[in-house]
């Protein structure tokens, strides 16, 4: 079973992106965040003929998650079902015979003086909840999603510079690590624990004339994350940069994981 997770930055403006390595890898299951659009407005059209299923939930010009599966899922649910402004267009979960999967884009947090970054501490505490209401660690269970924090030093590119980053700062990095904590693991770090690998390469950065993704300054903030019954069963995970090498490309790139049953 292969797995993958994407942040589109607007699944219209990848559709270019996005079916041909569809086409390639045929990935079991795709995780999109930031799609970016109304649900009237997605893209159905675009993958008729590509043979997936596709489950989404959005808005105008912000956020919006959506699964693609060659499965047709048992159940879909959208959002942390905790109030009645459940962030459903930040989190989808479907389930499938045998697992389940949760795709999460988690707030960003903009500045640590800002009451978003506060939102985003939050988030990571309701989505625990999320996952004790819902499941317990021994459940097959798999959350992917652009994460929005760079867990290790090694996830960064300088990391003395970003101490004050909503996305490495110490209490963005407890706040991931406690969720983490209810019964995941990172299968990235499983299988390379020492290896720098990004998946997320800033647009505005530039280095000695060079772009981020040409200088490889980026960030890892892209994860695939498994309960135990099924971390134990994967044995790949990788990072294909190629799609951010193209000219009309996200600022992120693929991440997929391929789980031997």
């Amino acid at each position: 079973m292969k797995i993958a997770t994407y942040n589109a930055n607007s699944i219209r403006k990848r559709l270019e992106t996005i079916v041909p390595w569809l086409e390639k890898q045929r990935p079991d299951i795709l995780c999109v965040q930031e799609t970016k659009v109304q649900d009237h407005e997605f893209p159905v059209q675009a993958f008729e003929k590509s043979g997936y299923h596709l489950n989404f939930k959005g808005m105008k010009s912000y956020n919006g998650v959506a699964i693609l599966s060659l499965q047709k899922p048992d159940s879909i649910h959208f959002g942390l079902e905790d109030a009645p402004d459940a962030d459903e267009p930040r989190l989808a979960r479907a389930v499938f015979k045998g697992f389940s999967v949760i795709n999460t884009y988690i707030p960003q947090g903009y500045l640590l003086e800002s009451p978003k970054y506060a939102y985003k501490l939050e988030w990571f505490k309701r989505l625990r909840r999320y996952f004790e209401k819902h499941f317990s660690p021994q459940d097959p269970l798999l959350w992917c999603g652009d994460m929005n924090v760079a867990p290790r030093d090694l996830d960064v590119h300088h990391p003395e510079k970003h101490l004050t980053h909503v996305c490495f700062h110490e209490d963005a990095k407890k706040a991931y690590a406690g969720a983490l904590a209810w019964g995941f693991e990172d299968v990235f770090l499983k299988l390379h624990p020492g290896r720098q690998q990004f998946t997320f390469w800033d647009y505005r950065f530039r280095s000695n004339g060079k772009s981020a993704l040409e200088a490889n300054l980026g960030w890892r903030i892209d994860h695939i994350l498994a309960t135990t019954p099924l971390a134990e069963k994967c044995t790949q995970v990788e990072v294909d940069i190629e799609p951010r090498k193209a000219t009309q490309s996200s600022d992120h790139t693929f991440l997929w994981a391929d789980f031997r049953f």
